[in-house]
C-alpha cells in the first residue's frame, strides 16, 4: 500500500517541499504520479532511502554527492561517506589556521570600549513559564532586577536547568571586579561544574543569560534559548541557535523548509553536561530606553511561526501583557513542550 506524501514525509522526517525537491533532483522519485491531480505516493520499502538522504543532509553533505552515494552499491557507501567527512575534517583545520590569523589581526584594530554608563535604566520583567505536554518541567528562569536567565534542560534530571539558572543570578547578587564578559564567562563556567555534579549521563541543559549593566546589555549563551531585541518597531534575534541543523541552514548546506521538518532538529552541538567542555558565545549591544528584550526557550520559538511570535513581541503593550500573548498563543499551537517567555522592558 503506497504512503501519501505527507504520510511518507512524517514517518521519513522530511517536509512535502522536501521530498518535491529530492524528486525534482532524482534523488528520492515517488512509486507513482496520479496523472491527474499530480498527487505523488511513495512505497514503504522508500522509506530506508529517504531516511539516508535526511541523515546525509544533516552531515551537510552537497546534493550532487548525496545523489552519488544513493546510487552506489551498498557496500560502497560507507567508504563515500567516510571520505566525505574526511574531506570536511581537513577544510575544518585549514579553515581554523585562517581564522586563528584573522582573529589577531582584529584583536590588535580593536579600540577599548569604555564601560562607565553613561545613564541608568531600568527595568520592567515578566515572565510566563509553563509545563505544556511534557512528563516534567525541565525548563528554569531567572528574572530578577537587571539579570535574566532561561534554561532548558534535558534528560532525566529536573535540578540542572535551576542549578544552571542560579549560577546565573549569583552575578546579581554578589559584586564583580571584572569586565562584564568576563564575569558572565565565569558564571556560565561555574554553571557546567554545578551540572557536572548533578547530572548523569545523557543530562545537561542549555543557558542563556541577559545582564543589564549601564547602558549595555550583555548575554551569555549556551544552546537553543534566543534573546530578541525590539527596537523601534523591529525584532532583532541577538543569538544563533546551537544546533546541527542551524549550522548547515547558515553554510547554505540545508534550507530552512528541510531544517523545520528534519527529525533531528532539535540536535544541539553546545550545551551544559557532564563532561563537557564548552564556553559560551558572549555578546554585548547598546540599550536605549524604549528598547524590548525577550528570552524564549524553544518550547516557544519552536512552536510559533517567526511572524506570529514577532508580531506578538513588537505588541504596543506592557511587558505583562506581551508575555500572557505569548503564552496564549503557544497554548492554542498544543504547548507540546515545557515553554519559557521573559519579557523586559526598559525604562529611563
Amino acid at each position: 500500500m503506497h504512503l501519501t506524501i505527507g504520510d511518507f514525509g512524517r514517518a521519513s522526517g522530511l517536509s512535502a517541499k522536501a521530498l518535491r525537491l529530492y524528486d525534482d533532483l532524482g534523488l528520492l522519485r515517488p512509486a507513482e504520479v496520479d496523472p491527474w491531480t499530480g498527487y505523488r505516493r511513495y512505497a514503504p520499502e522508500q522509506l530506508d532511502q529517504a531516511r539516508l538522504v535526511a541523515r546525509l543532509r544533516l552531515v551537510g553533505m552537497p546534493l550532487a554527492r548525496i545523489r552519488e552515494v544513493c546510487a552506489a552499491s551498498p557496500d560502497a557507501r560507507a567508504s563515500m561517506v567516510s571520505a566525505y567527512w574526511s574531506q570536511v575534517d581537513a577544510d575544518h583545520a585549514s579553515r581554523r589556521a585562517v581564522v586563528a590569523t584573522l582573529v589577531d589581526e582584529l584583536a590588535t584594530k580593536e579600540h577599548p570600549m569604555s564601560t562607565t554608563p553613561t545613564q541608568r535604566l531600568n527595568a520592567r520583567p515578566a515572565v510566563r513559564h509553563g509545563q505544556g505536554a511534557r512528563d516534567a518541567q525541565l525548563d528554569a528562569v531567572h528574572a530578577g532586577t537587571l539579570l535574566f536567565a532561561v534554561a532548558d534542560g534535558f534528560g532525566s534530571s529536573p535540578s540542572v536547568a535551576a542549578a544552571a539558572v542560579a549560577a546565573a543570578a549569583e552575578l546579581e547578587r554578589a559584586p564583580f571586579d571584572a569586565t562584564p564578559e568576563a564575569a558572565l564567562q565565569a558564571a556560565v563556567a561555574r554553571a557546567s561544574a554545578r551540572v557536572g555534579e548533578l547530572g548523569e549521563d545523557g543530562d545537561g541543559t542549555t543557558l542563556t543569560a541577559l545582564w543589564l549593566v549601564g547602558d549595555r546589555a550583555h548575554v551569555a549563551h549556551v544552546g537553543d534559548a534566543r534573546v530578541h531585541r525590539v527596537r523601534d518597531g523591529e525584532v532583532a534575534t541577538l543569538t544563533r541557535d546551537h544546533t546541527l541543523v542551524q549550522a548547515l541552514v547558515e553554510e547554505g548546506r540545508l534550507s530552512d523548509d528541510e531544517a523545520r521538518a528534519h527529525e533531528h532538529r532539535a540536535l544541539l552541538n553546545r550545551a551544559l553536561a557532564p563532561g563537557a567542555a564548552v564556553e559560551a558565545d558572549l555578546l554585548a549591544t547598546d540599550v536605549r530606553p524604549g528598547d524590548r528584550f525577550v528570552l524564549t526557550t524553544d518550547g516557544v520559538h519552536s512552536v510559533l511561526e517567526r511572524d506570529v511570535l514577532d508580531g506578538l513581541l513588537r505588541a504596543a503593550a506592557d511587558a505583562d501583557a506581551v508575555a500572557e500573548g505569548v503564552e496564549a498563543a503557544v497554548v492554542s499551537a498544543g504547548a507540546s513542550d515545557n515553554y519559557t517567555v521573559v519579557v523586559v522592558d526598559v525604562t529611563p
